[in-house]
């Protein structure tokens, strides 16, 4: 029997600018039965508020229920800057919850010890460098990281302008690539950067889609068992 998978979204980014979620589950998971929960203003809210109020993780916690709601058999959260969030969201269901940057973090912790973290919405860079603090301690260890922000180039790639969006990102990732070992891409929606910037950089590029899809669909596989 197909698995059914809810994949939670904190914009319409996923849904209708870069469907690379979409094309990465119907590549690794093909038999699987995809539903989409949006709630396409708490990601703008948390840049607005400039972090995760009560408000914004109730909003997670209630797309979550909802997924569980409508029978899904595992919960993928496409949004980093929301994790925190989904911690708690994943403590209100029985479902498990499966956020995209997971693998991505536990690699990047393996990877290097001073660890680039690269983002376009600013709330991002706590959420990703926290998740891959833990997964430093759980690995025992001892990296540093070093945050970056392309400032306004979520907004462009939101108005349709991947261009300038491409152009801000790689500028900032040329700069960082001179104090770091390995550059994380702390957005899925930067994921499709991540050869030209590795070519651009000479260091290892790590982007969350197809890793945390890969590790989605190992997730998947032993609940078939």
């Amino acid at each position: 029997m197909a698995q059914k998978i809810a994949v939670l979204h904190t914009s319409f980014v996923f849904v209708s600018v870069e469907p690379v979620i979409n094309d990465l589950i119907g590549e690794l998971i093909p038999d699987a039965e995809v539903m989409h929960f949006v709630d396409s203003d708490v990601l703008a809210t948390v840049v607005r508020e400039q972090g995760i109020s009560k408000s914004s993780e109730d909003r997670m916690v209630h797309l979550a229920q909802a997924a569980e709601a409508a029978g899904a058999d595992i919960i993928f959260s496409a949004c980093s800057s929301l994790g925190p969030a989904l911690d708690v969201a994943a403590q209100a269901v029985d479902t498990p919850v499966v956020k995209v940057d997971e693998e991505m973090a536990r690699r990047a912790a393996l990877g290097g010890k001073r660890i680039g973290v690269l983002a376009t919405v600013p709330t991002t860079l706590g959420p990703t460098s926290d998740l891959i603090l833990l997964k430093a301690r759980e690995l025992e260890r001892d990296v540093e990281v070093e945050q970056r922000l392309a400032a306004g180039a979520f907004d462009v790639l939101m108005g349709g302008d991947r261009e300038k969006h491409d152009a801000l990102v790689t500028e900032q990732a040329v700069s960082l690539a001179e104090s770091v070992d390995i550059i994380v891409l702390a957005q899925a929606s930067m994921s499709r950067l991540a050869g030209v910037l590795a070519e651009r950089t000479g260091l290892e590029v790590l982007s969350s889609p197809r890793m945390g899809v890969e590790y989605l669909a190992e997730r998947v596989a032993a609940l078939q068992k």
